[in-house]
């Protein structure tokens, strides 16, 4: 008897000529799914909307799970008081993750969030399942269509191109993307900010971990004895699972893909000599250690827009409160714009500072929010606002700003009424 497979019809086929095929349409299309672009399209599904997230990575949760940050930073305030100043997403994320001890919250200046990338990963995937966003990854932006609004982005996937259409538009792409391919102005620095190549290592030891002035110092020492180009960094240890992230890296973030490719050979070889730096000095702790994931190449700060108003330093370290406020932190100005290290400059323990609605809208588009570590502020400013706990506030904003205004203009939002929304990330 013939098996069943023996019959299976196979047609030859070739591409079709012709326009886009696949076209779709949503009231909100948010382009990035890491933590902006989730939260903005979560959202902006609660708030009844249509959405499409669309990445060009083949799995969601941008940097936070596939760069393997390892750490939520920016969603509390400092110490003593420790207030939670972004909620929304993160309160569904520190719940469920609570459950299966997959988060463990690190009370020093602040509280920083350990976290399983795996277990975020999933989250963020059934989250999006649940809340009915339709996703579009393996995409690449390569046009968009605007006059004084977007109407319509086209995207390139391995399955053929896609026409997205939508009335309102969220660029959480970390590099504006959007607005750049739109040919809305943009800023670039002049010296480079360096972005790292996060490792998750395991089988570590059960000698007492380093503390970080103790690990910085001897790095410092030996940097270059080991070919680091980075002279400090830090560990976070997820506590009972012998594992940690490695963050002690500096690596290029250029925006040329020829480059891109080869710094991110060249961080993953640096987050080697790392590794066998480890070995060496800390022998109780790391003398076992091998690395589990090489993440992909982090990014801190390469291109972003010039919207409406730039936030400033002078305003950070001021906590000028706008009247278009969208989100709030007090995480430190942490500048890496210098190969062996960073500015890092703390605030006080009374210390918020906000990011305006303004900031996140390039003046001559009515319907696209730029939120995200691609929002408008001068370098200073840009590295305090661009950790995840106003970057998902800031996602949040964007979906009610594009809600309240409908067919209207995002410069001419409400901003009473938006603030009455983002109450909880503003006065809670």
């Amino acid at each position: 008897m013939p098996h069943p497979l023996s019959d299976l019809p196979v047609r030859v086929v070739t591409k079709p000529s012709g326009p886009v095929a696949h076209h779709v349409a949503a009231d909100v299309c948010v382009l990035g799914a890491g933590i902006t672009g989730v939260s903005a399209a979560i959202e902006a599904a609660k708030l009844g909307k249509r959405v499409v997230l669309v990445d060009a990575l083949p799995v969601l949760g941008g940097q936070m799970v596939n760069s393997l940050i390892g750490l939520f930073c920016g969603v509390f305030g400092n110490g003593p008081e420790y207030r939670q100043l972004t909620h929304g997403i993160f309160d569904d994320i520190f719940r469920d993750l609570a459950r299966t001890n997959d988060v463990h919250f690190n009370h020093r200046h602040t509280i920083t969030v350990n976290y399983d990338e795996v277990a975020l990963g999933r989250w963020v995937e059934n989250a999006v399942l649940a809340h009915d966003v339709q996703v579009i990854t393996n995409a690449s932006l390569t046009s968009v269509s605007r006059d004084e609004r977007i109407h319509s982005l086209r995207l390139s996937t391995r399955f053929g191109e896609v026409s997205v259409a939508a009335s309102g538009f969220v660029d959480a792409s970390g590099d504006a993307s959007l607005a750049w391919e739109a040919g809305l102005p943009c800023h670039l620095p002049e010296r480079e900010i360096y972005g790292s190549q996060q490792v998750v290592v395991e089988n570590l030891g059960e000698g007492r971990a380093p503390e970080p002035a103790d690990l910085s110092a001897r790095l410092a020492a030996r940097a270059e004895e080991f070919g680091l180009m980075r002279r400090d960094g830090l560990a976070f240890f997820f506590p009972g699972r012998r594992t940690a992230v490695l963050n002690m890296t500096h690596i290029e973030a250029p925006l040329d893909p020829v480059e891109a490719a080869r710094a991110q050979l060249r961080g993953k070889a640096q987050a080697d000599r790392v590794v066998a730096f480890l070995r060496d000095e800390y022998p109780q702790v790391f003398g076992r250690a091998r690395v589990r994931t090489y993440g992909f190449p982090g990014r801190r700060q390469t291109r972003w827009i010039r919207a409406v108003h730039q936030l400033t330093a002078d305003e950070i370290r001021a906590g000028t409160r706008f009247p278009d406020s969208v989100a709030r932190t007090s995480w430190p100005i942490e500048l890496h714009d210098r190969p062996e290290g960073y500015v890092w400059e703390t605030f006080g323990p009374d210390h918020v500072h906000y990011v305006p609605l303004r900031s996140l809208l390039p003046p001559d588009v009515h319907n696209l929010v730029v939120a995200g570590r691609c929002a408008d502020g001068d370098a200073a400013a840009l590295s305090s606002i661009r950790v995840m706990g106003p970057c998902a506030a800031m996602g949040a904003g964007a979906a009610h700003a594009l809600d309240l205004v409908g067919a209207g203009s995002l410069h001419e939002v409400d901003h009473e009424a938006l603030a009455a929304r983002l109450a909880e990330n503003l006065d809670g």
